[in-house]
């Protein structure tokens, strides 16, 4: 990360909101700062999700458990990456390379349109 986190003030203000959608959708932030480790080198605990109308997670973003590489790639001894997004209800999650906070809030939203205009369609 290079220079000031300029999302950050504004990722750690959007903790605890719930944010209403278009068709039904709704989404839910969670987000603080703790003290930077293995598990969140940048210091931030977060978890962005988009919630179908049924309160289904349909898309998600975060770094409160480690994933698993694909098994065709041998990672022994590596460190296991806690950042990472769930691209569906049922993905178990994939890496996600955090940047910043504003990069996050950029990736997570974008991702948002993109599921809500191909479920209307």
């Amino acid at each position: 990360m290079n220079g000031p986190d300029v999302g950050l003030e504004t990722l750690l203000e959007l903790d605890g909101s719930v944010l209403e959608q278009e068709g039904g959708f709704w989404i839910k932030i969670e987000a603080r700062q703790v003290p930077a480790s293995e598990h969140a080198l940048h210091g931030i605990r977060y978890s962005l999700t988009l919630h179908d109308r049924f309160g289904t997670r349909v898309l998600g973003y975060d770094n409160a458990h480690a994933v698993k590489p694909p098994k065709k790639f041998k990672f022994a001894g590596q460190r296991l990456p806690y950042d990472h997004r769930h691209r569906t209800a049922s993905d178990k999650g994939v890496p996600y390379a955090f940047e910043s906070a504003q990069r996050l809030l950029e990736d997570f939203f974008a991702e948002v349109d993109r599921v809500i205009k191909e479920a209307q369609q």
